[in-house]
């Protein structure tokens, strides 16, 4: 096992005394990891607000313990957090990264994005009861009831990842390409990658834009 799978990262810090926290306020009367690690992933993917409208240029915008003070972040930051957490409680976790077609993206993102192709997409793995088990906390449950989109659940048994339909069995997530494992979240590869294939991400239009959005759809 490789140690950084236990040890906090510049942007997985489990060693943050709110990370710590927060993860042992999971931790409740759960004696067994499996059950421990369904209760932490649940509470990261539905405490923690999804919101993609964030300064994609600055490492905080990546960063667990940032988006656990703001309860709102994105895809990376809600893996780092959950991995963070994991790690917390002595639960080794890694992060995985995928290029996915959303086919149910809004049009505000797409045109940023410059496609409906999203590079770089994150999801966290967990060792438990000797293997590992990928885990999606991206899509906050209320999120989901609004978009009609089916939450993911994780049994800490089996991979939770995006479904390819919705609840009105539209498409919605094909994933493309995998881009690998990592430890922490590799920051200086994933923004070359964006500012290279959707430069519109970093345009100051992209986040003052959105505010209005924000206000409506993101309570």
């Amino acid at each position: 096992m490789d140690p950084s799978y236990l040890s906090p990262g510049f942007l997985v810090e489990s060693d943050d005394p709110l990370v710590v926290a927060f993860a042992r306020q999971a931790q409740g009367d759960f004696a067994d990891q499996v059950s421990l690690a369904v209760n932490i992933y649940q509470r990261v993917r539905d405490q923690v607000i999804y919101d993609p409208y964030v300064d994609f240029a600055d490492p905080k915008s990546y960063s667990a313990k940032e988006i656990l003070a703001r309860r709102r972040g994105f895809c990376i930051p809600k893996a780092a957090l959950l991995a963070a957490c994991a790690r917390a409680v002595n639960i080794p976790a890694r992060l995985g990264f995928a290029d996915v077609r959303n086919h149910l993206a809004s049009p505000r993102l797409i045109r940023a994005n410059q496609s409906n192709l999203f590079r770089w997409h994150a999801y966290t793995e967990l060792f438990l009861e000797g293997k590992w088990v990928k885990a999606t906390p991206a899509f906050d449950r209320a999120l989901c009831a609004r978009c009609a989109i089916l939450p993911l659940d994780f049994d800490g048994r089996r991979d939770s990842i995006f479904h390819p339909f919705d609840q009105k069995n539209q498409k919605h997530m094909d994933y493309v390409l995998e881009r690998g494992l990592y430890a922490d979240v590799p920051f200086t590869e994933i923004v070359a990658t964006w500012r290279q294939e959707s430069p519109g991400l970093f345009e100051e239009g992209w986040r003052s834009g959105a505010q209005s959005f924000l206000a409506e759809a993101m309570p």
